[in-house]
């Protein structure tokens, strides 16, 4: 059997005759970066191999490229095969290493009622768990000062989880960290893909329910508690992330007619999903909408109290999977559109995660020259999801970036912007700095997603009859939604010109949502029962949203 070296950390490993450099990677418990499904197009899986290595492999790609040093190659690792005795010399850092994660979000003030309570039984010495008036257990001595719960934001990209005082209701601790399965599979069609796989549902939820147990770990240590005295948990997030989550297969969501075998409102045992916490301790779901309108929209209308504001409110959670839900004075309008992750930086040629080094602000200076700003102010390795979004409004808005997406003639532009359009491999891309660039392609992966985005507001809208001045307020949710700047959402056309001066951001409501479902039961049954009043627009195979969408191509 092929025997691999790990040069970084000294680890080494055997592998069959044929395995896959990414299996054999993560065979040896390294972490690695696969967010296309592995097929080959993310190029964020290349690892460096000794060129001694070349003749015990085999690649799928022609993508394997020498290095500086002539003797080292970097190779595609979900598309090689191990033949023979190799030595991986590097492998690239996860994307979530030092991720920048936005954690707050707005929180409607709602009365203090949490399902979970304790008794001290003075006869027994006993503390009794109850969850409204469903005994739970009982503990040893009185522990009625120890009453916990943890909100949980399943981003399809990063997660958010936040420890909560189920006696007071004050948040004690947050923590963030990037969903585990984006190295997987990086958007929800792509994840349910893997899950069909062999044992990728297996994976994907023991990958994340992993890492939820450690971020409860540090949540615990933060707030100096003890992880036992964590009786209940709120699991906020799309559709597909609570099938992946809770081990069931979201096969169903990626077929006609796009049945979810979840739809929240439900309680299931905390340690039956492999989470270590209190003995007695649940997990509640909050209702679904849909198959792509999740909990993580329930939790955001329960945070807005959008059911209840007067006049009309859009809101909008730009991220992989957009979901909208327009409230005509307490009526709700809800749809989803793939929007895929090249809005959060991810499928494109310098995407990164939101850290050190990403380029999260762009801006035209004096002489039309090009500035920029980095998380951590350091050199530029990257775009994250803002500073692309910043960059593309930035060309659009000087012409270098025309109506069709293509890059404009070299010689109409002013030599400062001319000068950093260079030839990539056959096309145009225009430079950044030395290191980081946005291609052509890069451009058209925005175009997808901003169209989704777009078509699916304009839907929306027309199917309401609402006009876009009869707006009266737009939401932006999200972690990621939450860093784009309004001038830059209406240059690419995601918004209506109409909306502009209507913006307001409102953060990760997913999160606030959650928290409010833990600290007030009362919710729960409202909004289930405002749920099944929600009227879903399911937009898959509407031939009138496939004309617009092309039409929302354009910049």
């Amino acid at each position: 059997m092929p025997r691999i070296k790990f040069l970084q950390s000294g680890r080494e490993t055997t592998v069959a005759a044929g395995t896959t450099l990414l299996d054999a990677v993560r065979n040896a418990g390294l972490a690695i970066d696969s967010p296309c499904n592995q097929t080959g197009v993310c190029g964020k899986c290349k690892v460096l191999l000794s060129q001694a290595s070349a003749g015990g492999v085999s690649t799928l790609e022609q993508s394997a490229r020498q290095s500086t040093q002539q003797q080292e190659v970097w190779y595609p690792a979900c598309r090689t095969a191990v033949h023979g005795d190799i030595e991986v010399i590097e492998i690239p850092a996860p994307a979530g290493d030092r991720l920048v994660v936005l954690e707050h979000g707005f929180r409607s003030a709602l009365s203090h009622a949490p399902l979970l309570d304790k008794r001290f039984d003075g006869a027994s010495g006993k503390t009794l768990i109850f969850a409204g008036e469903e005994y739970l257990g009982a503990e040893s001595g009185d522990t009625t000062g120890a009453l916990y719960g943890v909100a949980v934001d399943i981003g399809t990209t990063t997660l958010v989880t936040s420890l909560v005082d189920l006696q007071t209701g004050e948040e004690l601790a947050s923590v963030t960290e990037l969903n585990p399965q984006s190295r997987y599979a990086q958007d929800v069609l792509s994840r349910i893909s893997f899950a069909a796989k062999d044992d990728g549902l297996a994976v994907m939820q023991h990958t994340l329910m992993a890492t939820l147990q450690t971020m409860i770990g540090r949540l615990a240590r933060r707030a100096e508690i003890d992880a036992g005295n964590i009786y209940e948990l709120v699991f906020s997030g799309n559709t597909c992330m609570l099938h992946l989550a809770t081990g069931n297969n979201p096969k169903s969501l990626g077929r006609y007619p796009y049945t979810p075998l979840i739809r929240g409102h439900q309680n299931l045992v905390a340690a039956g999903l492999g989470l270590e916490v209190a003995l007695p301790a649940r997990v509640y779901l909050p209702p679904v909408l849909s198959a792509f309108v999740g909990a993580d929209i329930t939790s955001g209308i329960l945070a807005l109290q959008l059911h209840r504001q007067q006049g009309v409110s859009l809101l909008v959670d730009i991220g992989t999977n957009g979901e909208i839900v327009l409230a005509d004075n307490g009526r709700l309008t809800a749809t989803s559109t793939a929007a895929g992750p090249a809005l959060e930086g991810m499928n494109i040629s310098c995407g990164m995660c939101a850290g050190p080094g990403a380029v999260e602000r762009v801006f035209l200076g004096t002489d039309s020259e090009i500035a920029f700003s980095t998380i951590g102010a350091g050199p530029a390795k990257g775009f994250c999801g803002s500073g692309l979004i910043d960059l593309i409004a930035t060309l659009i808005n000087s012409e270098v970036i025309e109506a069709n997406g293509r890059f404009a003639s070299p010689g109409s532009l002013p030599p400062s912007l001319r000068n950093r359009l260079l030839r990539d491999n056959g096309s145009i891309a225009f430079a950044l700095t030395s290191e980081v660039s946005l291609s052509q392609n890069d451009i058209r992966q925005v175009q997808l997603a901003k169209g989704a985005i777009r078509a699916g507001i304009d839907y929306l809208l027309t199917r309401t009859g609402i006009e876009a001045h009869q707006v009266d307020r737009v939401l932006i949710a999200g972690a990621f939604g939450y860093h784009l700047a309004t001038d830059s959402l209406l240059a690419l056309k995601i918004l209506p010109a109409e909306l502009g001066d209507k913006v307001d951001y409102v953060g990760n409501t997913s999160k606030t949502g959650g928290q409010t479902f833990l600290t007030n039961a009362r919710c729960r049954q409202e909004m289930a029962d405002l749920v099944g009043a929600v009227d879903i627009l399911e937009l898959s195979g509407q031939e009138d949203f496939e004309r617009l969408f092309v039409r929302c191509l354009s910049f």
